[in-house]
């Protein structure tokens, strides 16, 4: 700098452009609000047709003017869809703002863990808190918001407040005057209106001063913080509050700072959330229709599909005469739209609804084909219904109307261009119908797993069942890859998964051996596995696509994604899973160990038994072993106790 013009020059030029705007950018959602227009107060420009502001939200801020964030919400979306399911297929007016706010039946959705769907309230370690606060009406969701969230899950203030709501811990007050703010969250100061009631009570803070104080804490503006805290010991002691207990009120309300939380956005979140447990409690078809047309062009579909045949939805393929563009409800199932399957364009669906609702319902292949565009509605478009089910309800075979096709579009569109051209064939209308009647051919269908292929590939899921159906009762015995959230396992952690394999990338490392990058998939979601060389010549036969497997590995979380790195792989159809069973403290009682003894006897099988007893896990005889009955489950919990016994 000293001894080069060139470099002096360029410093000096940077210091003068230091620390000022790199660019000009537009909030996403943030609208500015005054009481005369904005020329008055900050410069504007347009951008992109927008009106926006010269400053930034801070200033913006600072001179007084309101900055809101006005935010879309899918969910909104979702309810609106849904309450138009309900009337159209219930016939019932649903008016969301008159809902009951306590429900029987909702909250006993809610403490039975099935957030599937609930807005906010879906992941493995909300479920968790949901099922540990056990909430009875909207007011307890509010609390939910604000406790879900790093600092209060690592500071036990969750532990804190559940243990302060089922009276486990006795709830105390640093100052009485504190009771009727903390009352409601047992004693832990949780919302940020708590900071500036507190303020306002022990200091006589007014209003606008314990915003500020707020906003400092949250910003972490410490000049601003240590300036209130002169204020606020000044205000405890006009209030005649001990000057120790005054520090030590503002230092917690300091270190709160971190946790702190908008009561009124998570009252807002809250009441989203109830209306969607609420609507899903009480219209499962409705609502899980609209959740499935909400998120229809996403990988989570087959995750809600998955929740949905939980629930007892049965999942209806596409259907020429009931789908509609989007999800729909048929009785008490739910039906595939027809937007929901591939090379069905926006133009076809039009074409086909309008036909249909003009001429009422299609009753053959042959006359649907009559009918629609045929410069719209293509053979690739009709190929992709066919291989979706959607001309099922014909009662033809989808490899016979695939087998007739080409001739029957043919003649279709050679009609079609006849009847444009002006042209009269020899014979009547009526003959034309008759004679364009294809003959089915006599051929089988094609096997199960090609049709369910055919579903994967016209919708991206599987609609008719799965090729993993078979495997249900083993796969119920380990963790769902959906519920590999990155909030509920941790780096690492070893986890044990079963599914499809889907993908199996094999390439050759820089030492000249072959490791292999492949995907699992399950009924709820799918999941990247890294299988490094040892393992992969230990297993190399399992790793190729189409292969049901089980895959044992650590978690990796490098970058942020779930991941696994296999250690073990074997085949889903030879896995055999443990009974793990805890004996009670000086073993069974006699009339027990008989019952024992007829449930080995009835159910004896090739999946061994673990007892616990003595402090330590024991494996049984061979003699001891048992099937995988669902009964057998069941008989045993009824022997030892509920939650005795595992499967794993």
């Amino acid at each position: 700098y000293e001894s080069s013009e060139d470099i002096r020059r360029l410093i000096d030029l940077a210091r003068k452009i230091e620390g000022l705007p790199r660019h000009s950018s537009t909030h996403a959602a943030g609208v500015v609000i005054a009481r005369h227009p904005l020329t008055d107060y900050v410069p504007v420009s347009i951008s992109e047709g927008t009106l926006v502001t010269e400053y930034d939200k801070d200033h913006v801020e600072e001179l007084g003017l309101l900055k809101m964030d006005f935010l879309g919400l899918r969910t909104l979306t979702v309810i609106s869809d849904t309450i138009a399911n309900i009337e159209k297929s219930r016939h019932e007016t649903v008016d969301i703002e008159k809902i009951p706010l306590t429900d029987e039946l909702t909250s006993k959705m809610l403490c039975e863990g099935k957030t599937g769907a609930v807005f906010q309230m879906e992941s493995a370690g909300m479920t968790q808190l949901v099922r540990d606060l056990a909430p009875e009406n909207f007011a307890d969701l509010i609390p939910l918001v604000a406790l879900y969230r790093p600092g209060p899950l690592g500071s036990g203030m969750v532990e804190d407040f559940i243990k302060g709501r089922h009276g486990e811990k006795e709830v105390t007050y640093m100052h009485p005057l504190l009771e009727p703010i903390l009352k409601e969250t047992f004693g832990v100061v949780l919302y940020q209106e708590q900071v500036m009631q507190i303020v306002q009570v022990l200091a006589g803070f007014t209003l606008g001063q314990a915003d500020l104080l707020r906003r400092a804490m949250g910003k972490k503006k410490h000049e601003i913080l240590m300036a209130q805290k002169e204020n606020f010991l000044v205000g405890c002691e006009k209030n005649h509050i001990e000057a120790g207990l005054a520090n030590t009120i503002f230092d917690l309300l300091t270190h709160f700072a971190d946790y702190g939380f908008n009561k009124s956005h998570s009252a807002a979140y809250a009441l989203v959330a109830w209306q969607t447990a609420y609507l899903k409690a009480h219209y499962p078809a409705e609502f899980m229709a609209a959740m499935l047309t909400s998120i229809m062009d996403t990988p989570k579909v087959a995750t809600y599909i998955e929740l949905c045949r939980r629930m007892g939805i049965k999942i209806l393929p596409p259907d020429i005469n009931a789908s509609s563009a989007y999800f729909s409800v048929d009785g008490v199932a739910i039906r595939f739209g027809l937007a929901a399957v591939r090379n069905v364009g926006e133009t076809a669906i039009e074409n086909v609804a309008r036909i249909r609702e003009d001429g009422g319902p299609f009753s053959s292949l042959s006359d649907f084909c009559r009918r629609v565009d045929m410069r719209v509605v293509n053979r690739r478009v009709i190929e992709s219904l066919i291989k979706c089910g959607a001309f099922d309800s014909f009662g033809a075979k989808r490899s016979q109307l695939l087998a007739i096709l080409p001739q029957t579009v043919m003649e279709a569109a050679q009609q079609q261009k006849d009847a444009v051209s002006g042209q009269m064939g020899l014979f009547s209308d009526e003959t034309i119908e008759e004679t364009g009647m294809l003959q089915l051919p006599d051929i089988d269908e094609v096997p199960k797993a090609e049709l369910l292929n055919w579903e994967k590939e016209a919708t991206g899921f599987y609609i008719t069942g799965h090729p993993l159906d078979q495997y249900a009762s083993k796969l119920e015995n380990l963790p769902r890859i959906g519920s590999l959230q990155p909030d509920a396992v941790r780096d690492k952690q070893v986890v044990r998964i079963g599914g499809m394999l889907t993908e199996a990338k094999r390439i050759t490392t820089k030492k000249g051996d072959t490791m292999c990058f492949a995907t699992v998939e399950d009924f709820t979601d799918s999941v990247e596995v890294t299988v490094f060389p040892r393992t992969f010549y230990q297993n190399m036969n399992l790793l190729v696509p189409d292969t049901p497997v089980v895959v044992q590995g650590r978690i990796d979380m490098t970058d942020e994604s779930v991941k696994i790195i296999a250690d073990s792989v074997w085949a889903l159809k030879d896995y055999r899973f443990a009974y793990y069973i805890e004996l009670p403290t000086g073993g069974l009682p006699e009339t027990k160990r008989e019952e024992m003894k007829q449930l080995i006897a009835a159910h004896h099988g090739a999946y061994a038994t673990f007892f616990h007893s003595g402090g330590h896990w024991q494996k049984a005889r061979e003699n001891f072993w048992l099937d995988d009955a669902a009964e057998t489950f069941q008989r045993l919990e009824s022997i030892v106790g509920a939650g005795k016994v595992r499967k794993r």
